[in-house]
């Protein structure tokens, strides 16, 4: 049997992926909506638990900077599996969570996880999809964080105000040891070339080193913190202002994030395979610049729910049409032997930036209150778009990837 015939389908391989975002990105994002329920079980400030998120951050940003390389020396396959079983066992000791510490002490463990799996499932699907396909096969893999505000952020929105903040981190907990299984079955190693230097500390100051030496990397890298960064400003305290400002209830949540997650669905594959036929940088820049002004339109425009549903679907749709292209964008802006390192690092400065974001959101709420949470938010795209615009090259044209 020829090793292109041991090879999995295309669709059992994007299905490991997409469960394993699906259960990354969701565990992450479920804290927003159920930030009520933590503050009143913990009986902790908001403003608190926005450190929590923080704390996962930061953990996320540590690990990642050092997976980066070590998945450019062993493969990105183990750092998969390894980073899968470690975020199972952190959602799992979720049950045992009893107060601001114990909380804190899991996300972080959990966030550990995150790190090295944030990295490698983008390099790992920049290592084993052409690059005709590849914009492609990212919007499908990133359409797990879209199911998961389509179920898993409604589902554990409910769930969590009926059987405790706990509950969903452990159905989470479920579906990521099921996406530990498919990894195991379903995703092989890539056939790319690796670093083949000594592990250790002079390996990664080297390995970085000559990485941060490209304009293109740093770039990318600073996109990705403003990015993270506007994210986390505009998701994390929209359930709170909507509950406090417009009434509405955790159904209405769960709704107003199954819509957005739907427009994402819809959006992000086509926006992917769209990048591979025209090029990823217009795509980038031109929702970035839409995303900024449906953002700075949220207080003025959804003065109901049903405002907020339209609004926030079109916001999420331009959150997909800018990320799918991005990403791709940033897989072949280096070779092989650098990708898990950049892609890693961007992910590690983007968690940062979402740290930064979350404690920004917690000040800025509680000071000038959710319209300055929007106005920062929208700056950080428009910075987005300026620096894409001004440094990145395009890397598609015609279908065809670009020698760089």
């Amino acid at each position: 049997m020829t090793a292109a015939a041991r090879r999995p389908p295309a669709w059992a391989t994007l299905a490991a992926l997409w469960l394993l975002v699906f259960s990354v990105t969701t565990q992450t994002m479920i804290l927003a909506p159920i930030l009520p329920r933590v503050a009143e079980q913990l009986r902790i400030s908001e403003g608190r638990v926005a450190w929590i998120s923080t704390g996962y951050s930061a953990a996320v940003a540590l690990v990642a900077v050092v997976a980066g390389p070590v998945s450019d020396r062993v493969g990105r396959r183990r750092m998969l599996l390894a980073g899968a079983a470690a975020m199972t066992a952190g959602l799992a000791l979720h049950a045992l969570a009893l107060g601001f510490g114990s909380f804190l002490a899991v996300r972080v463990l959990t966030g550990a996880g995150g790190g090295v799996l944030t990295g490698a499932t983008a390099a790992y699907v920049g290592d084993y999809f052409p690059p005709e396909r590849r914009g492609w096969a990212n919007g499908w893999v990133m359409s797990g964080m879209a199911a998961g505000q389509v179920l898993g952020i409604p589902v554990g929105t409910l769930l969590a105000a009926r059987s405790g903040f706990r509950a969903p981190f452990l159905v989470f907990a479920a579906t990521m040891g099921i996406a530990w299984l498919m990894i195991v079955r379903w995703v092989p190693h890539a056939e790319v070339e690796l670093q083949r230097a000594p592990l250790g500390v002079r390996y990664l100051v080297r390995h970085y080193r000559a990485l941060l030496e490209k304009r293109e990397a740093v770039v990318a890298v600073l996109s990705s913190f403003g990015m993270f960064g506007g994210t986390a400003l505009y998701i994390l305290f929209l359930p709170t202002w909507l509950e406090q400002a417009r009434g509405a209830r955790p159904g209405q949540v769960a709704l107003l994030f199954a819509i957005g997650g739907a427009a994402t669905v819809l959006t992000g594959p086509a926006a992917g395979r769209l990048s591979d036929r025209t090029g990823r940088k217009r795509l980038v820049i031109g929702a970035s610049i839409g995303l900024a002004l449906g953002i700075a339109a949220t207080v003025p425009l959804a003065r109901s729910m049903a405002g907020a549903y339209l609004l926030f679907g079109g916001t999420m749709a331009l959150f997909a049409a800018r990320a799918s292209p991005f990403q791709a964008m940033m897989a072949e802006i280096v070779p092989d032997r650098q990708r898990g390192s950049l892609m890693s690092l961007s992910m590690a400065v983007g968690q940062a930036g979402s740290g930064a974001g979350s404690a920004l959101a917690g000040a800025t709420y509680a000071y000038w209150g959710f319209g300055g949470n929007t106005v920062a938010a929208a700056a950080a795209a428009l910075a987005m778009a300026a620096l894409v615009a001004r440094y990145l090259p395009e890397t598609m044209r015609r279908g065809r990837a670009v020698r760089l």
